[in-house]
Formats: C-alpha cells, structure tokens, sequence
C-alpha cells in the first residue's frame, strides 16, 4: 500500500449505529497501515544513506595556485623587489540536499500528522463517551422523578377513592340501621292490630252469625 500524506488527511472512519463516534477498530485498523509504512519508508531511507555514503567518491583537496614570480623593477637608485601576495584559497561550496533528506523529513512530517489525527479521535470518542453518560444519567434522573411523582399521584388518588367507599359505607350501615328499626317497628305495629282484632273477634256474641233463620 503506497500510503501519502493526503491518504492520512483524507481518510474518513464511518459512524457506528449503537453510539456517536469512529469505529475504534477502524481507526486501530487504519493506524496499523500508517506504522507499517512508516517504517517501509524509514528502511528505504536508510538504504539510500547507505547507498549514499558507501559509493560517493571522495573530493580531493583544491591545489592550491602557484605563486607569480617576483617582479624586479630596476631604480636608478637601488632595485626594489615587489611580492605580488598569494590568491585565498576558494571555499568548497555545501553539498546539495539529497533525497534521502527529504523522504525522512516526510516521514517525520507523516508520522506527527498520524499522530495528531489518533489523538484527536481519541479525544473525540472520548468527549462522546463522557456526553452519552451524562446524558444517560440526566434520562434516568428524570425517568425516576417521573415515577416517584406518578406514584404520589396514584396513591393520593387511591387514598381519596379509599376514602369515598369508607364514607358510603358508613351511609349504608346507617341506612340499614334506620332500616332494620323502622321495619321492626312496622312489624310490631302489625302484630298489635292482629292482636287487637283477635281479640274483638273473641268478644262477638256465637249467635249472632245465625239471626237470619227461623220463624
């Protein structure tokens, strides 16, 4: 796999179904691929430093340029000897970068980016995390005092029903009450009149039944 800076910029991780976030096996997946690159590339620039450093000639020293002869001006007075001084030496120019160089400062570019984007994700998933468990306690919380309040209800509820069947339940105990004491009295008041007829009855003349015969 010939992985880029812009593969590691690109790369997008898909969205899990049971919670917000990246697939952490993904991204382990995706970071296993950058650290075996990396390291291809580290190995590749060893072997061209090694390449490099085993076949470059060697650069022999600049001779150094010969000195001009003397130059004799003749005076009518004495002859006078002028030195013209030696030219400085021509410094060696720096060697240009190589190839090398610049893979392994790829490399490092690469792998700190690797890094920083791991880290983000991480940091990511995490903030995540820590939202749906605040979430989820604040759902509970509620939930619960949702309950508890629905269970105030319903019990008041229950306690006033409770209530109203005691108190018509004293109603028809007192109505049974009046009930029983009046159809006792009922009862009582027919007896006397049976019996007050009865004895009426008892006090009638026997021959009055046959008044109508005879002659």
């Amino acid at each position: 796999m010939a992985l880029t800076p812009e593969d590691v910029v690109n790369k997008r991780f898909s969205q899990t179904k049971f919670r917000e976030g990246y697939d952490q096996d993904e991204v382990d997946d995706f970071l296993d691929e950058v650290v075996v690159e990396l390291r291809r590339l580290t190995q590749e620039n060893e072997e061209l430093k090694a390449q490099l450093a085993s076949g470059a000639p060697a650069s022999a020293p600049a001779a150094a340029a010969p000195a001009p002869a003397p130059v004799v001006e003749e005076v009518v007075e004495a002859p006078v000897v002028v030195e013209t001084p030696a030219p400085a030496p021509v410094a060696a120019a720096p060697a240009p970068a190589t190839d090398a160089d610049d893979d392994a400062a790829s490399t490092t570019n690469l792998l700190q980016l690797a890094r920083r984007l791991h880290d983000e994700h991480v940091k990511e998933g995490a903030d995540k995390r820590d939202a749906l468990i605040a979430e989820g306690h604040a759902t509970a919380a509620r939930i619960v005092a949702e309950a508890e309040t629905k269970g105030r209800n319903e019990l008041a509820r229950l306690n006033q029903e409770k209530a109203g069947i005691e108190h018509r339940i004293d109603e028809l105990r007192t109505f049974e009450k009046d009930y029983r004491a009046g159809l006792k009295s009922y009862i009582e008041d027919q007896l006397k009149d049976l019996t007050s007829s009865s004895v009426d009855a008892d006090k009638a003349p026997a021959s009055s039944g046959f008044s109508g015969f005879g002659g």
